[in-house]
């Protein structure tokens, strides 16, 4: 049976219909829905509620059916579909599900996350059930009631993890091991805190015992046994870069790119940093201006300037802060269009998610679009000593708090995500590309100072060069870390020295380089596409050109590779 929400969306434009873009649409409807059955976590991140009462089977042997069932549809597609009869645009679409298939099985051949990542166990342990509460629109009790059936699967998913995990890395079980212990409390005590209750009772305490036993597991057998590389190595990085990012360009490229943009940045960061020093430090020499002398320069205004934050028990509470005067802003220059409602609700990040980032954005399902999108910001673990908060809170300053929530929320990956979810394909949708998402993200973080955010504040333009400089570092390190041998000291110096980042959060970043690879690559490769975009766009419009109806034009094609940009945005 096709769930109601699946008949309500769109598959295609309703003029003119193409019978091979409609053909098409109907054979990806059909493949989804198989996939939403045997896949009930995929269904309900999707926003299909019809399998929530249900978890996945993970074990080695539905695994393998998977990659035989997805080996079998590549080869047979090009025979169901004939791509030359296809409009463009169903083309695209045709072209982004063949890449998904290739790429999906790629991975599970050279990258397997289910052999070597006990992280991804958790996001069906916990993240599934969480979502139940948080991102649906379904009433309270029905979401209790899948809770409680979807949460009896969680002793079988502990044991199809011990059939699978094989040789991970250790620092993605030591991590597993912090937010199995966050999974444990959830459903301990939180969990009775977003609803239901005493159907809850014992399938959670059920839970709890397994995943008690699961964490024995993870730091008793696991661990120890736990020594494999998190380097991929230059080949298979350069591979999977290729894949993943889909936007036409090489590792190479990438590297040669972005070594030659920090150079850049580094100098605007000086010049910047040179018309605060005054201000910031009256009476006060300025260093020489010698490539010291300018770091220098602008590690003590960032250092200074840092002192400006907020406290653990506001983080928060300053993160909705920041939110009235941008949107106001985006309203007043004509940004773009905000999605009305306001769908965008900012929480504190869960402990089973944290170890990752600062914060997320979480958008509303496909399926189930009226759904709440979430920003999640996580304040420093209560367990970090004093000294260690305070340098977490000099990194997340008054200053930086801002930038980061244009990049989450407004007008980056909220409102962003907002209008990827109104486009007609259900390919791009579920297909969606995280180079596009990023680098829309930090494109707007320029973007808002550029036409008149914060009223000219050099602090403000300063950590908006910091913030930028991290996505064009993350490229840097992505590669240097696993394309050659950097260590964890020269990877710290690159972030400290030339992207004057607090120690912790530069540890925080060697650790997600470990835990990743070639996501951190995806900020500067996505941001670069749409700065170039909007340079080519803005000239050859001259003065017809207007800022908000090419953002509105650039979001309507939806969250689709990059590559795609220049021909369907002239």
């Amino acid at each position: 049976m096709i769930p109601l929400l699946f008949l309500a969306m769109p598959l295609a434009p309703m003029a003119d219909p193409n019978p091979e873009d409609a053909k098409l649409a109907a054979l990806f409807k059909t493949y989804l829905e198989d996939e939403f059955r045997r896949h009930p976590a995929f269904a309900t991140a999707q926003g299909n509620h019809d399998h929530d009462d249900r978890l996945d089977d993970l074990s080695p042997a539905a695994r393998a059916e998977d990659r035989e069932r997805a080996k079998k549809l590549l080869a047979e597609l090009p025979t169901k579909i004939d791509a030359k009869k296809l409009s463009r645009s169903a083309q695209i679409d045709f072209e982004i599900w063949q890449h998904a298939l290739k790429f999906g099985l790629w991975q599970a051949e050279h990258d397997s996350r289910f052999a070597n990542d006990p992280r991804v166990f958790g996001e069906y342990i916990s993240d599934s059930v969480f979502t139940l509460f948080t991102q649906s629109t379904l009433p309270k009790e029905r979401n209790a009631a899948n809770a409680a059936q979807r949460i009896t699967y969680i002793p079988k998913v502990t044991e199809d993890a011990k059939k699978s995990l094989q040789n991970p890395p250790k620092i993605l079980t030591e991590i597993a091991i912090k937010r199995n212990l966050g999974a444990i409390a959830f459903y301990e005590k939180d969990i009775f805190g977003y609803g239901g209750g005493a159907e809850l009772a014992g399938p959670s305490k059920a839970a709890v015992a397994a995943l008690k036993q699961y964490q024995k597991f993870l730091e008793t057998d696991l661990l120890p046994r736990s020594n494999g590389d998190w380097r991929l190595g230059k080949e298979k990085f350069a591979a999977k870069l290729a894949m993943e990012l889909d936007s036409g360009l090489s590792a190479e490229d990438v590297i040669r790119e972005a070594e030659s943009e920090a150079d850049r940045v580094e100098r605007e960061m000086y010049y910047v940093a040179k018309q605060l020093w005054q201000k910031t430090f009256p009476g006060k020499a300025l260093p020489p201006d010698d490539a010291p002398g300018r770091r220098s320069t602008v590690k003590a205004v960032l250092d200074e300037l840092g002192k400006d934050h907020g406290t653990p028990d506001g983080f928060v509470d300053d993160a909705r802060k920041s939110v009235d005067a941008i949107k106001k802003f985006i309203r007043e220059k004509r940004i773009l269009t905000l999605p009305d409602p306001d769908r965008c609700k900012i929480i504190e990040m869960p402990e089973f998610q944290r170890g990752f980032s600062a914060a997320y954005l979480n958008p509303a399902p496909t399926f189930d679009p009226k759904a709440d999108s979430l920003y999640a910001v996580a304040p420093p673990p209560k367990d970090w000593s004093a000294a260690r908060q305070e340098t977490f809170f000099r990194e997340y300053n008054r200053h930086m708090l801002q930038i980061l929530t244009i990049h989450e929320a407004y007008p980056g990956h909220y409102v962003q995500l907002e209008y990827g979810n109104r486009h007609p394909s259900l390919i791009r949708k579920v297909f969606y590309s995280g180079v596009f998402a990023e680098g829309w993200a930090v494109y707007t973080e320029q973007m808002m100072l550029d036409q008149g955010y914060g009223d000219g504040d050099l602090a403000l333009r300063l950590h908006q060069l910091k913030f930028y400089i991290r996505a064009v570092l993350n490229a840097i390190l992505d590669h240097r870390m696993h394309c050659s041998n950097m260590t964890d000291e020269e990877g710290l110096r690159l972030l400290i020295d030339r992207g004057f980042q607090t120690e912790a959060e530069a540890v925080g970043k060697i650790q997600r380089a470990k835990q990743s690879s070639c996501q951190l690559s995806t900020y500067f490769v996505g941001r670069t596409a749409f700065y170039r975009l909007r340079q080519k766009v803005q000239r050859d419009r001259g003065d017809a050109f207007d800022l908000g109806k090419f953002h509105e034009e650039t979001l309507s094609h939806g969250t689709l590779p990059v590559k795609y940009l220049p021909e369907l945005v002239k």
